[in-house]
């Protein structure tokens, strides 16, 4: 059978020149958005991807049948209790997306839909629910949704006595609105053409939304803006902040028409986040403490000179964040890679650490509105744990068991085995490495395996349960994350040593994970695949360029590949925000550093691995013509037969498909891809 021509597309040199240097890019008119010829170069591209995957179309449906065989398609969500009233969210059979409902007054009374997703998304190509957020009294609802892939958001309100929508619509919201106590009153952030969260302004219900007031404009673009509001629903809290520096704005939230006061002033270098319990603010904060301490002042003495110290820096412990109760103070902390919880009593003055029973695990924070409670509840996992959720009794450390993710299909946890081991980096540090894989799967070199990381902007990959990689897991995979520096696993000096001018310690790091598992006989160069998105999908491609040998099938989503030209364009969005994660090319140094590891400048002519490259045409994070850009130079440049594939998704943005059958639908396309390179078709 004749195998398709893969696309070319045309060739365009653009001289682009800075710090004396100048570069060719063959590519830089895929930029252009608008012109008919970009638009026909990434169709073309999809034909291709879908005519050379069209044979393993039956084992997509395979492996999209198991997904769905192993989840509770009819389901709902433990009720969280707001006042007297308890929100739930739950999907049915056969519909994409979740129905928002809630039980007033206990949870035998009848069930109230507030929101069908399904029924909003009717029609659109792409739908994605922003804040849901019920005023105070719990009669009006905020809401927002995008139906782009955008994220750019429209708000609107309905009240939830009549079930009718008010004429209030709000366009350009991002993802923070917090109400004032009046019920009347939001506070709501919105973006200015570069994507950045730029203002805060008060709509009042009623009003048009055209008119209302901006409260605060943040014009340094390293820095956006979001509202929040203390849990004890004293205040509203103004935050403004970029990835190295914060500060806080209060507003008595009985006063919405009042003025925001500072709390401290921003300093380079220093973030500080306030909980509120009792005239008391306790402040997390990094201020000559890298795994950050706590302080406490009093809300009328907020000057840095009367902070007092209540939790001490531990080099040991990284403090991630807080969580304030009527009676206790919850720390959510790391300590060797694994997250901790300590649980402070006020009244006793005691701190106790919460135990966990499995060697390797994760848990997610979980919505807890309610101040008034000695309940806490979190959901623990880990890679062979599905998602359960706990009410942990905050005096006595009891867990109270509400319910486990069912997994179908006769999952038994016990069939597998997890493990944390431990490779080298170049320069001696240890970077640890999560594995999953089912019980008496052989190590060999003959033994797949499937290595994911991210490492990028100090975000964890927890060592959480997965369903759907158990269709790799049950076919023999051994499933493995990296846990590279550029994340915080480690504390807040593993982020520092994988950014700006260490960054390359992310990808060195992840060649060190993925050559040891070979030294270690988990797996081959030659049955090893490799994943990552976003940041993650800079780093699939800067290994892959730097070693091509190490790896058989590489899928890059959504990858941030154009790194010099892109953050030398502040008009793209997002981009001035993040000299605080990658540096600023303007400056020679990080110039120069950025080009010699970007990888579509450094892609050159050699043998690379299998390709599944991905993009939306519609993502504001990473633009389309990056992923559009270093397919075209690859086809170009390289040397080997090996497939190259680009799926761009012409109606969504940076997270895919929306609904969560189609979503399942495109991680089968990319396991179908990986087992098909490594010839495990069945």
């Amino acid at each position: 059978m004749t195998q398709p021509t893969p696309p070319q597309a045309a060739i365009r040199p653009q001289e682009l020149t800075l710090h004396g240097r100048s570069r060719i890019d063959n590519y830089y008119w895929l930029r252009e958005r608008e012109n008919p010829e970009v638009l026909a170069y990434l169709e073309a591209e999809n034909s291709y991807t879908q005519a050379i995957m069209a044979h393993t179309e039956p084992l997509q449906e395979q492996l999209y049948q198991e997904m769905v065989g192993r989840i509770q398609e009819t389901d709902s969500t433990v009720p969280v209790r707001l006042g007297n009233n308890y929100y739930y969210t739950r999907t049915e059979a056969g519909l994409q997306y979740e129905i928002h409902c809630r039980k007033v007054g206990s949870l035998d009374a009848p069930e109230e839909i507030l929101i069908d997703e399904n029924a909003l998304a009717a029609g659109q190509p792409y739908f994605k629910m922003g804040i849901f957020k019920p005023s105070p009294d719990q009669k009006i609802l905020a809401y927002s949704t995008d139906t782009s892939g955008g994220e750019r958001y429209i708000m609107q309100f309905k009240n939830l006595e009549t079930g009718e929508l008010l004429p209030d619509q709000i366009p350009n919201t991002s993802y923070t609105v917090e109400w004032a106590n009046d019920n009347q009153t939001v506070f709501y952030t919105v973006q200015n053409e570069a994507w950045r969260n730029y203002q805060l302004r008060r709509h009042t219900l009623g009003t048009d939304a055209a008119h209302d007031p901006v409260i605060y404009q943040e014009d340094d673009a390293l820095f956006n803006v979001m509202v929040s509001k203390t849990k004890d629903k004293a205040y509203l809290l103004l935050i403004i902040f970029s990835l190295e520096a914060s500060e806080e704005h209060l507003l008595d939230a009985n006063q919405p028409l009042g003025t925001f006061h500072l709390l401290q002033p921003r300093q380079n270098n220093v973030q500080y986040f306030s909980f509120h319990r009792q005239g008391m603010l306790y402040i997390h904060t990094n201020e000559e403490a890298p795994n950050f301490k706590v302080m406490v002042t009093a809300v009328s003495q907020p000057q840095k000179s009367n902070w007092q110290e209540f939790i001490p820096h531990n080099p040991e412990r990284f403090i991630e964040t807080l969580d304030m109760f009527d009676e206790h103070l919850v720390v959510y902390g790391r300590t060797q890679g694994l997250r901790t919880l300590q649980i402070h009593h006020f009244g006793s003055g005691q701190t106790r650490e919460v135990p966990f029973p499995e060697p390797v695990y994760s848990y997610t924070r979980a919505d807890n509105p309610e101040s008034a409670t000695n309940k806490l509840r979190f959901v623990y996992q880990s890679l062979t744990t599905a998602d359960t959720t706990y009410d942990l009794d905050m005096d006595d450390l009891t867990w109270e068991f509400k319910k486990q993710l069912p997994v179908l299909g006769g999952y038994d946890a016990g069939n597998y085995v997890t493990e944390r081991i431990w490779a080298t980096a170049v320069d001696g540090t240890k970077i640890p490495i999560s594995l999953v894989y089912r019980r008496g799967v052989a190590r060999s070199g003959q033994t797949p395996c499937l290595l994911y990381a991210y490492g990028s902007y100090g975000a964890n990959m927890e060592p959480r349960f997965d369903q759907k990689r158990l269709c790799l897991i049950d076919r023999g995979f051994v499933y493995a994350i990296a846990h590279i520096r550029g994340g915080q696993e480690m504390g807040r000096h593993w982020y520092d040593q994988g950014k700006w001018l260490q960054k390359k310690n992310s990808f060195t790091d992840f060649i060190a994970c993925a050559e040891h598992l070979i030294a270690q006989n988990y797996t081959s160069a030659d049955r090893l695949a490799i994943m990552g998105r976003s940041a993650g999908g800079l780093l699939m491609g800067a290994v892959t360029v730097l070693r091509p040998d190490l790896f058989k099938a590489v899928v890059a989503g959504v990858p941030f590949v154009d790194v010099v030209t892109t953050m030398l364009d502040e008009s793209i969005p997002l981009t001035t925000a993040e000299f605080d994660e990658w540096g600023n090319p303007k400056d020679e140094a990080y110039f120069n550093y950025m080009l010699s590891y970007s990888p579509y400048d450094n892609t050159t002519a050699q043998a690379y691995p299998h390709l599944l490259i991905t993009g939306g045409l519609n993502d504001p994070r990473v633009q389309y013509w990056e992923p559009a850009k270093w397919t075209a130079k690859l086809r170009a440049m390289k040397t080997d037969n090996n497939r190259l594939l680009l799926k761009t998704f012409m109606g969504a943005g940076h997270f895919s498909s929306s609904g969560r059958y189609d979503y399942l639908k495109d991680t089968a396309f990319e396991y179908a891809f990986i087992l098909d390179v490594l010839d495990l078709q069945q």
